[in-house]
């Protein structure tokens, strides 16, 4: 039997699948953007998941509310102070600001005194302390409320020479989310996931295909402006997040309770602000990509993957180091979760709710700017 033809055909078999695989190692190296973004993207993932994800809480704001301040209430501030994990906001002797304080998010822990504290103790009686957590965030509420019940154990432990010399009854108290659903947490963040992947993700896609098929530059020589090619592309993206808005919001409602303390209607218009911020970015994504692949890794890499990490979704931005908290401060989904939460679990209204706002409006002006630009025929 001859068997020549077998051993011609493995050697030009191998040639073949090495020429096919420097073709696609040749076109790989073409597309720098993409390989760019591959390698790049690991990186920025395990940066982001080593300091973003902490699950210790510090920088805790306490406020502790003292209607008659005296060296006892001193030696509790003190031990406050010292813990390295509470930042100890200036003492109060009333606790009518208290709930103005938290909505705002200036407070996340609150220590009420009873008046004539001191008496108390000395006479021998069984004083109350009241301890109040924003619960907005059920598991950093319940952390913090743990933080703050531990330093005021030892503080009365502290005034005796005996641990049951001296007895003080703490009393707890969730704020804005009394039963600890996670749900409620959730909700918010849920709507800005599903804002981004509808306005940013889908544009960039889109208009990258568009880019792809030759029919972008079509567009560019037409009579129509800049403006108008983007405004006629992302509209329909903007009626399709609002349509996915009010679904999530109507299944929360009906379906697991979720709260609506404050107004429908700001919290709409809040979500049409983000989600024109998150079309401005998809549609500067795609002005800078040259292919749907480079547009999609770009979009989750700069979109999807901060808004998971860096907005305070899962993870309290307070727990994160110094310069991750600065760089969340550039990423959209935290001011909109802010106001979400705000809305829903606090019943905020645009007076507590203007600053991250501001915000918003501001990062719209930029990233439609820069979007224009990088779109209009004279520049590209």
């Amino acid at each position: 039997m001859n068997t020549t033809p077998t051993h011609r055909t493995a050697p030009s078999s191998w040639r073949t699948l090495g020429a096919f695989m420097g073709k696609e190692v040749r076109h790989l190296l073409r597309d720098r953007q993409t390989l760019l973004i591959l390698l790049l993207l690991p990186l920025a993932q395990l940066l982001l998941f080593g300091f973003a994800v902490r699950t210790d809480i510090r920088a805790v704001r306490v406020l502790v509310v003292a209607p008659e301040p005296d060296a006892t209430t001193s030696a509790l501030q003190d031990r406050f102070a010292h813990s390295g994990r509470f930042e100890l906001l200036p003492t109060t002797s009333s606790i009518d600001s208290l709930d103005v304080l938290m909505r705002r998010g200036m407070v996340d822990v609150a220590v009420v005194l009873e008046p004539g504290l001191a008496s108390a103790l000395r006479s021998g009686g069984t004083p109350q302390v009241l301890v109040v957590a924003d619960g907005s965030d059920p598991n950093t509420g319940t952390t913090m409320r743990t933080y703050a019940t531990a330093v005021v154990r030892d503080w009365q432990q502290s005034l005796g020479a005996a641990p049951a010399s001296v007895r003080i009854e703490p009393r707890l108290r969730m704020r804005f989310n009394p039963t600890l659903e996670s749900v409620n947490l959730f909700v918010p963040g849920l709507i800005a996931l599903i804002l981004t992947m509808v306005t940013s993700l889908m544009t960039a896609i889109s208009l990258a295909r568009e880019k792809e098929r030759g029919t972008f530059e079509l567009l560019l020589v037409s009579p129509l402006r800049p403006w108008q090619i983007i405004v006629g592309k992302v509209l329909p993206y903007l009626g399709l997040a609002m349509a996915n808005v009010i679904t999530v919001l109507l299944a929360a409602r009906m379906v697991f309770d979720v709260p609506m303390r404050g107004s429908a209607v700001l919290l709409l218009s809040s979500a049409t602000l983000f989600s024109l911020v998150g079309l401005a970015l998809g549609v500067l994504i795609a002005a800078v990509t040259s292919s749907q692949l480079a547009a999609m890794l770009a979009a989750l890499g700069g979109t999807m993957l901060p808004n998971v990490m860096l907005s305070g979704l899962i993870f309290p931005v307070a727990s994160m180091p110094a310069p991750m908290q600065v760089v969340s401060h550039l990423v959209p989904a935290r001011w909109f979760i802010e106001i979400a939460r705000g809305i829903m679990l606090k019943g905020s209204g645009l007076e507590l709710l203007w600053p991250p706002l501001t915000i918003l409006a501001a990062m719209l002006l930029v990233l439609l700017t820069l979007a224009i630009r990088r779109t209009s025929p004279r520049l590209a």
